[in-house]
């Protein structure tokens, strides 16, 4: 197995750095540095807790990281970010560290109900100081929160009725649903529930992966 090489003029760092640039998102030192810690804490703690199936940090870092920081443009503006099922944190810890220099008002709630995937975020938290993250073990549909989502995320968790379901009593009022999809979901998009409407599907391409992603944006009916 290949090891993470975290040095800033190694493969991996090249690949993040030029990957980045063509996806028109300039990492300042800090940002490069945090993802290729937290490219090495997921392969690490990935021999333990199988956070991923995929094991070598080349594939992670194109497969997990790119294919996550693709999705930031989506987020320009956001200012309370919910990641559900988040697993090993993609997208939301790639989200929170890009923002806590680039988009320092935005705040990043994950929730996962395994207990060894939030440890770990819990973990890459405490190791990188994000303060700018909170770290939920629950349910979605039992989470309760002072301050509801404007943006509420998630990759591959589920059919995005079930969704919508589970988590719409956590977004705001004028909030919106971003669903990180692969093939465009037309099964599910014909599914949805009463009073949500597709605002915009929008393709995104990942440098070096061969493979279809869409981003899914679903806001209340009539917004």
């Amino acid at each position: 197995m290949s090891q993470v090489d975290t040095n800033p003029d190694g493969l991996l760092a090249t690949t993040l750095r030029e990957g980045a640039g063509t996806l028109g998102i300039v990492l300042n030192d800090l940002q490069q540095a945090q993802l290729l810690t937290y490219l090495t804490m997921l392969s690490k703690w990935n021999k333990t807790y199988n956070l991923t199936s995929i094991r070598d940090p080349e594939q992670m870092m194109t497969h997990h990281l790119l294919d996550s920081l693709a999705v930031v443009p989506a987020f320009s503006g956001a200012e309370n970010v919910l990641d559900v099922g988040a697993g090993g944190g993609l997208p939301g810890m790639i989200l929170a560290i890009w923002a806590l220099t680039s988009q320092p008002t935005m705040r990043v709630s994950m929730i996962d109900t395994v207990h060894k995937k939030t440890a770990f975020l819990t973990q890459v938290k405490a190791e990188m100081g994000l303060k700018n993250v909170r770290v939920y073990t629950a349910r979605v549909e039992e989470l309760e929160v002072p301050h509801k989502f404007d943006v509420i995320t998630s990759r591959a968790f589920a059919d995005l009725a079930d969704f919508i379901n589970w988590s719409a009593h956590l977004l705001a009022d004028d909030g919106q649903f971003i669903a990180l999809k692969g093939l465009q979901p037309d099964a599910e998009l014909e599914r949805l529930p009463a009073g949500w409407e597709v605002s915009e599907i929008r393709p995104i391409a990942v440098p070096g992966l061969d493979a279809e992603r869409h981003l899914i944006f679903i806001k209340r009916a009539g917004q």
